[in-house]
């Protein structure tokens, strides 16, 4: 049984005769004729009573009508999605990222891609890097990108580094705790009052494991999980985090903050970018990491990412 012959049969059916159908399916009629006996030959049933002004379903006949709808229908609204991906995509987009990233990236990513793909809903979902990668091995999300430590590398999930970020000390302009001018050695870290995220988030075990390889330990004035609230105590004179340049690019630039470079050893860490394995790779989601590669690059480009050396205390 194929398709064509179904809808030959449906024609059929909705024609009430064979010369009508014909006509309508521009076909010649002996041909239509045989397409249906090879149906009817095949099911070993009638499908149509003959009459004097054309042809009626027989019982088995209008028990297939029923079912032939439905698969035709169903062929007919398969080719249609299909074609409609091919042209103008639809349904969901989900991307993960840290508050870090989504604080100087999210705004411009999704002006581009909604102008990209006006009909794909674009999420972003905003969280740690442990969290990320969680949603992001549990099919939560189509892609991610988030800061890389070996305590979060998950081997199904191959990454792909876009860049290697650089910590660095920030603290009031006031600077209260004296830190001076130049830059700060990681061991100074164990008298600074700090402001840092709880373990296990990535920042505060890079610092944790930076000083514990040089025999110290951060001094942690109080530990705040969220990065705006931090920025704020920061701005306040409460103490000093360690972060992340393009995280607070502005309130240096407006001398709300100051910034120190960290040595011996400096503090790194890797953006890496992940795709799931768990949802389908689709046109979208393959554009939307191009998308989000290509405006961290001219993040990089523009000086946004790394610090001018004119910014240092």
């Amino acid at each position: 049984m194929e398709l064509r012959q179904l809808r030959f049969f449906i024609a059929v059916a909705e024609s009430g005769a064979y010369s009508r159908a014909a006509m309508r399916l521009s076909m010649s009629q002996p041909l239509l004729s045989r397409q249906v006996k090879a149906l009817e030959d095949e099911l070993g049933v009638a499908l149509f009573h003959r009459t004097g002004r054309g042809v009626t379903l027989t019982e088995a006949g209008a028990v297939l009508e029923q079912y032939a709808r439905g698969l035709v229908e169903t062929e007919s609204s398969a080719v249609a999605a299909v074609r409609a991906v091919g042209r103008v995509p639809t349904g969901p987009a989900v991307i993960g990222m840290p508050a870090s990233i989504s604080s100087v990236l999210s705004v411009s990513l999704v002006q581009e891609f909604r102008e990209a793909f006006p009909a794909v809903s674009l999420k972003v979902m905003e969280g740690y890097s442990g969290h990320v990668l969680e949603w992001l091995a549990a099919g939560r999300t189509d892609i991610a990108v988030l800061y890389d430590a070996p305590r979060l590398s998950i081997p199904a999930l191959p990454m792909d580094a876009l860049l290697t970020d650089e910590l660095f000390l920030l603290g009031p302009m006031s600077d209260p705790a004296g830190v001076g001018r130049g830059p700060v050695r990681a061991e100074r870290l164990g008298g600074i009052p700090l402001i840092l995220p709880s373990r296990p988030h990535g920042i505060r075990v890079l610092v944790d494991e930076a000083l514990a390889g040089i025999g110290a330990a951060p001094k942690v004035a109080m530990e705040i999980d969220a990065m705006h609230s931090m920025l704020r105590l920061v701005e306040n004179g409460l103490g000093y985090a360690v972060l992340s340049y393009a995280c607070v690019a502005s309130q240096i630039a407006q001398e709300r903050m100051r910034i120190w470079r960290v040595t011996d050893p400096v503090i790194t860490r890797s953006l890496v970018i992940a795709a799931s394995t768990q949802r389908p790779s689709t046109k979208p989601v393959r554009a939307l990491g191009m998308m989000l590669r290509r405006q961290l690059l001219r993040l990089v480009e523009q000086g946004h990412w790394a610090p001018d050396p004119a910014v240092f205390s």
